[in-house]
């Protein structure tokens, strides 16, 4: 096995894919991988296809034929992104990540390189920005949100979520410009970060643990058994739920595969009447049937943590502004989130009651 390993080494350097495409070590790896499945590579029928859609990392899905006849290997591989490691503590994510699937949940972690990682590739389709609005989806996204929150986490079951927003703060400060500092008003943000802390944590919500990032890239559905899966688990935390579901309401508003991913058109946010249906059905999926005022309270609570949300991503966009070299407009994407703070901050406020 080490001749014939080390011969496809010597064809992938020859034909340029290692030194022009992906990392020497992860070609290592996929030989291997390809090697205990019994596959043998043809590098000229090698597949690497770039997935759209990522802003944290670079991810694609690789594949080739196999000995069986119609059946081809796939596998994923997520290039981490620079800077990454601002936003989380990668070994954590890591920990996350397998533990998750243990669970039952996601994809399996084949192997990990200094680069990136390969995992399990999932037979399933990434939703659109259209498919959020899909009722009938939108149901099973809300019921596998629910089994989601309730999953039971080792360590901490703490709230991360202003802790985090403290250290992004420090960490914005210390990347922009003055120039960036005086527009984005991070002088200031601390007491807002404080204000929100102050106002929205309440003995009553439900903590649970969060995805704290469902785009609908990271949402995939089994066309045939109509079963959810979601992925990509960096930011995942214990946290208030309501500051979950109010992410997933904020995403509603974005297309990441648009002629300007950048772009949010908070017009089209859900109505009132949608996001009831929404928390109905998170609600009642684990066998409770929820009372309106139940609803309501859940309801007003998610608006309430939309304006968390948005400093949560605003900062996450000046600082990957800095840090990141993917082709997004990362700081318009965060002027966008500090405008809908600021216009939305007075009437959510009132809210409390």
């Amino acid at each position: 096995m080490g001749e014939v390993f080390e011969w496809y080494l010597m064809t992938m350097k020859t034909n340029g894919f290692v030194e022009g495409s992906l990392p020497e070590e992860l070609m290592k790896i996929l030989l291997s991988l390809a090697l205990n499945w019994g596959d043998v590579i043809d590098m000229k029928r090698l597949k690497v296809i770039h997935l759209s859609g990522a802003m944290t990392n670079e991810v694609y899905q690789i594949s080739w034929p196999t000995k069986r006849e119609d059946v081809i290997q796939n596998v994923l591989v997520r290039i981490y992104g620079e800077g990454v490691e601002l936003f989380f503590n990668r070994e954590e994510e890591i920990r996350t990540f397998e533990c998750i699937s243990l669970h039952g949940h996601g994809p399996r972690l084949l192997r990990r390189f200094p680069e990136g990682r390969v995992e399990e590739f999932i037979h399933a389709r990434t939703l659109s920005a259209g498919d959020l609005r899909d009722p009938e989806i939108s149901t099973l996204i809300a019921a596998k949100m629910r089994e989601f929150h309730n999953l039971d986490m080792p360590g901490s079951k703490n709230v991360v979520l202003w802790d985090r927003l403290r250290k992004w703060h420090s960490e914005a400060k210390k990347l922009c410009s003055t120039e960036n500092i005086k527009e984005f008003s991070l002088d200031t943000l601390a007491e807002e970060i404080n204000t929100l802390e102050r106002e929205l944590s309440q003995d009553y919500q439900d903590i649970g643990f969060c995805h704290n990032d469902l785009q609908y890239g990271n949402i995939m559905i089994d066309e045939k058994t109509r079963s959810i899966t979601l992925i990509d688990y960096e930011y995942a935390t214990y946290n208030p739920v309501a500051y979950d579901l109010a992410n997933h309401f904020c995403e509603m508003t974005a297309n990441y595969h648009s002629d300007q991913p950048h772009v949010l058109d908070f017009s089209i946010y859900p109505d009132l009447e949608e996001r009831q249906r929404f928390v109905c059905t998170y609600l009642s999926s684990s066998g409770h049937c929820p009372s309106d005022t139940e609803v309501e309270q859940l309801v007003r609570d998610i608006e309430k943590y939309t304006l968390a949300n948005h400093l949560f991503w605003g900062l996450w966009g000046i600082i990957s502004a800095y840090v990141n070299n993917i082709e997004f407009d990362y700081t318009e994407y965060a002027r966008q989130r500090f405008q809908q703070y600021w216009l939305r901050k007075p009437q959510l406020l009132g809210l409390l009651t």
